[in-house]
């Protein structure tokens, strides 16, 4: 239960609906305890009453009898609806604040953490572990709250009858709860395991569907299914193992419920020869121990609830207790005016030990661009994602207009950003709705779309869809061309102005001759704009006012196009091997 004790903040702030739900319960089960006291009485009356011989005296008794029983029938059931209507709301109520907090979490959280989790685990802990922590909010609670409060007004009546009886009627309990307490360790250990196979089988399904096109492309299908088939088997048989252990609960609370029924009767008619008990106090007993059936009965279903909320509940908080990383402490609004340095800035991965960034130091003034190239995983991208302070550097400092990027406002920062990523991401809506999620203001034009998109040389394109501008995109614009959704993503950016443009290899599935028509728009636009151009196309930088060639994670050379073909170097020779290759 302890890592249920997180949700105790839910309880106090839905208070009204569990104290409302406990007084519902005890009002539906006072008329429910009547039921059997009424029987008793009236056996017990019919049995003293030479009266009730008569066949209409007994018409009458029957009929009053089932009339008052049916009262109290309707009455328990009014009641147990109003605190189905309390308590399950609650639960839901709960799940919907609970789910948003963890949605909220994520969000908060940084690079790192999207790093070191998969995306299927992180569905599986806000959709099937919330719905698990739910029932035990709901049915759990519920349940648990309605045995609490019948047993001790059972109870209170079984001892009013007779406490002799009573005693031995109820002897099986202390065996039920050892049975409980043995069991329930058993269960919240298959619960974990049956949740962490459960989202290791969702990571497979999630990659599964955003890769099927690799998929069949490669007709790995039958590999994909043995992966899958194997996961889901694992699952199975973790669950049966705890549907095995759970199913001994229900059989074993039966037995003992009976076995007290049977005490009620046997002990019972030896009490009435004995005169020691009357017949309608051993008919509300039978009474009675059938009320107490289901209670009992369920609280190894119940038991199976808490167990598996616990299990849930405690992989969710393993993701609410973390801190990000990189956190914005400054609140204050930030203006960009245009300077970027970094200063012998250093970076290693923590997740893999691997320095990707050794010692860079270079400097942006306003209206520059900066481009920066190099062989493929030499630390170009890295270099954006902590610019971006995605991460924070190991050692150095990156300085915007003088600030330390740590001092400064990160929000606002980033929103006067405009970054086209290397992986582009488009959501499954219209090209309007992609294109506008870039833009910092809520109104967009027409016009503003339409000359976002020419300086990214994709309006043309959009033309010639049927429904342009509303055209909706399949997963990750999975109906796009890779060319046509980079330069959408292109357009996202430019939208919102942004006075720091960072394009991180951006470019690499269009020709040339449209990369050159971007590029010459996207010059036109720039006025006082820093920009900052990641490649391993020298077609893409050579315009550049500064160009810096990294490899290894170091630079090696830096100056102008021109200067650097003089040197003879790195960069002369990727030069020299793109324009062999465009000739071929």
């Amino acid at each position: 239960m302890k890592s249920l004790s997180y949700l105790n903040k839910y309880f106090f702030k839905y208070k009204w609906h569990l104290l409302l739900g406990i007084l519902f319960t005890i009002v539906s089960n006072y008329f429910g305890v009547k039921m059997p006291v009424y029987v008793k009485e009236t056996v017990d009356d019919f049995m003293t009453n030479t009266n009730f011989t008569k066949v209409d005296s007994v018409l009458l008794l029957s009929l009053k009898l089932g009339g008052i029983y049916m009262f109290l029938s309707i009455a328990k059931g009014f009641f147990l609806f109003l605190m189905r209507q309390t308590i399950i709301v609650m639960s839901r109520l709960i799940e919907f604040d609970l789910k948003n907090e963890i949605y909220t979490q994520y969000q908060n959280l940084d690079a790192p953490f999207y790093k070191r989790n998969s995306t299927g685990d992180l569905m599986n802990r806000i959709s099937e572990d919330v719905s698990q922590v739910r029932m035990y909010l709901g049915p759990g609670i519920m349940y648990s709250i309605n045995l609490v409060v019948l047993f001790f007004m059972v109870i209170y009546q079984m001892i009013a009858i007779n406490p002799i009886l009573t005693f031995f009627v109820l002897l099986p309990l202390p065996i039920m709860s050892v049975l409980i307490y043995f069991v329930s360790t058993k269960m919240n250990q298959l619960s974990g395991k049956v949740q962490e196979e459960q989202s290791a089988l969702s990571t497979i399904a999630q990659e599964s569907f955003a890769g099927m096109r690799v998929i069949k492309a490669y007709s790995r299908e039958k590999e994909i299914w043995e992966g899958f088939s194997s996961s889901s088997s694992a699952y199975k048989k973790r669950t049966m193992k705890l549907v095995f252990v759970n199913s001994l609960f229900m059989p074993t609370m039966m037995f003992l419920i009976g076995l007290s029924t049977l005490i009620a009767i046997y002990l019972g008619g030896l009490m009435v020869y004995e005169k020691t008990i009357s017949l309608g106090g051993i008919v509300a007993f039978i009474f009675f121990v059938n009320n107490l059936t289901w209670p009992f009965a369920s609280i190894g279903w119940v038991t199976s609830l808490i167990q598996r909320a616990a299990a849930s509940q405690k992989r969710i908080n393993e993701f609410l207790i973390q801190h990000p990383e990189v956190v914005s402490t400054n609140q204050t609004p930030f203006v960009f005016n245009g300077k970027i340095e970094f200063s012998h800035v250093s970076f290693t991965y923590s997740n893999t030990g691997i320095q990707a960034i050794k010692d860079i130091s270079f400097t942006v003034n306003k209206g520059e661009t900066l481009a920066i190239i190099g062989r493929t995983g030499s630390g170009k991208s890295t270099l954006l994602s902590l610019l971006m302070r995605q991460f924070d550097v190991t050692s150095g400092n990156i300085f915007v207009d003088g600030n330390e990027i740590k001092s400064i406002n990160l929000e606002t920062f980033r929103n006067q950003t405009g970054i086209v990523p290397q992986d582009v991401f488009l959501f499954s809506d219209t090209i309007k709705n992609n294109l506008q999620f870039g833009s910092v203001s809520n109104h967009v034009t027409m016009e503003q779309l339409v000359q976002v998109t020419k300086a990214a040389h994709v309006y043309h394109n959009i033309q010639d869809f049927p429904d342009q501008f509303e055209t909706v995109l399949g997963e990750r614009g999975v109906n796009l061309s890779g060319g046509q959704k980079q330069r959408v993503s292109i357009a996202r950016a430019l939208l919102r102005n942004p006075k720091l443009l960072l394009l991180d290899d951006c470019l690499s599935a269009v020709d040339t001759e449209t990369e050159e028509i971007i590029l010459s728009n996207l010059k036109k636009m720039e006025k006082e704009r820093t920009s900052i151009i990641v490649s391993h196309r020298i077609s893409a930088v050579r315009n550049a006012n500064k160009i810096i060639v990294i490899d290894g994670g170091e630079v090696v050379e830096s100056g102008s196009h021109n200067s650097l073909m003089m040197e003879n170097g790195i960069y002369a020779e990727m030069y020299a091997k793109q324009l062999a290759e465009e000739k071929s």
